[in-house]
Order: C-alpha cells, then sequence, then structure tokens
C-alpha cells in the first residue's frame, strides 16, 4: 500500500507534511533474496513495505530462524539500533519483488515532535509492534504446533503462495516434515 494512502487512512495531514514525508522517505524497488539487514548490525532506519514481503530472522547454532514476516502497509525498525544504539540480532530479507520506503530514525523523529497527527500515528504503530510481540510470545508458550499454524493462515491468508515453506516452518518453530503433516491434516 503506498505510503501517502496508509497514512491518509489512519490520520489527516495538511498538503504541505504529505509532500514532506513524501519525499523524506525514499523509495526502493528491491528483488526478491535482497539483505535488507544483517544480524548484528546498528540500523537506525525505520521501513515501510508498500509492496511485497519482508522477513527478520536471526541465527542459532549456525541456523537461520524466521523471526516475523513484514507484508504490505507495516513500519518495521530494529529496536536495538534506533533506540538503544546497540547491535539487532536480527536480519531483514526480502522475499519477493517489493517496493520498501526509509528514512532514518532521527529524521522521522523531527516529523513526529511537529505533529500532533503522526504523534498519535507512531503510537498505533508501537501499540500495533507491541501486540504483535505480545502475540508471538502467547503462541510459543501456550499453542500447539496446529494452533500457531492456524493462527499464520489468519493472520495472513495468502502466506502459503508468497513464502518458502522452509520459512514458515522456522518461524512456526517446527519442522518442514511437521509442517507437510499439518497441510495434509495428519496432525
Amino acid at each position: 500500500m503506498d505510503l501517502i494512502l496508509y497514512l491518509k487512512q489512519h490520520i489527516l495531514l495538511a498538503p504541505e507534511m504529505e509532500a514532506q514525508v513524501q519525499e523524506a522517505f525514499k523509495r526502493e524497488e528491491l528483488s526478491k533474496g535482497h539483505r535488507l539487514l544483517s544480524p548484528d548490525n546498528f540500523s537506525q532506519k525505520v521501513f515501510y513495505v508498500e509492496k511485497g514481503v519482508v522477513r527478520t530472522y536471526y541465527i542459532k547454532d549456525g541456523k537461520d530462524i524466521t523471526h516475523s514476516f513484514i507484508l504490505e502497509g507495516s513500519f518495521f525498525v530494529s529496536i536495538e539500533g534506533a533506540f538503544f544504539d546497540s547491535p539487532s540480532p536480527y536480519g531483514a530479507e526480502v522475499l519477493e519483488q517489493s517496493m520498501i520506503r526509509t528514512i532514518p530514525y532521527q529524521e522521522l523523529e523531527k516529523f513526529i515532535d511537529g505533529s500532533q497527527a503522526l504523534q498519535k500515528l507512531s503510537r498505533l504503530v508501537m501499540i500495533n509492534a507491541v501486540k504483535t510481540f505480545s502475540d508471538k510470545l502467547y503462541s510459543i508458550q501456550f499453542q500447539s504446533a496446529q494452533e500457531r499454524y492456524n493462527s499464520m493462515l489468519e493472520k495472513f491468508p495468502d502466506i502459503m503462495l508468497r513464502v518458502p515453506l522452509g520459512h514458515i516452518a522456522s518461524y512456526l518453530g517446527i519442522t518442514q516434515e511437521t509442517l507437510s503433516r499439518i497441510r495434509a491434516g495428519k496432525v
């Protein structure tokens, strides 16, 4: 979803502010497999996915584990880098041809400080991020593999068509064999 269209769905911005935001967020078309961030990055950029799918991941015991999927109309940021000036354990990879918008967090902060509407939106984005982390923690602690799979499909209905099964299995915390059994209804 176009960034300005996304903003218009959530807040009312003056045309001058719209133009400034449009110009400040750099737009990049990226190919499948492009690595936006490597694990242990110090990125202070805020990313907005206009089109495509991005996954965040980490490396554990030499294995690549998917942490989250970010689809169109979503923001993400390396919390450790942007807010704590420390390395983030998460990398980010483009999973299909994507249009990504970026802005340095410090520059975005200036816009937010100058606009009550953007302050409101930033609160909503942060609340949604906390809710996403809370849901992920709940699923890990209390849901079976089948329940995690069903929740993922509810949240991302077309994910199976857009993301390799290996990434989906690692996101769910299961093997590809278990994912195959769940999909076949044999669990």
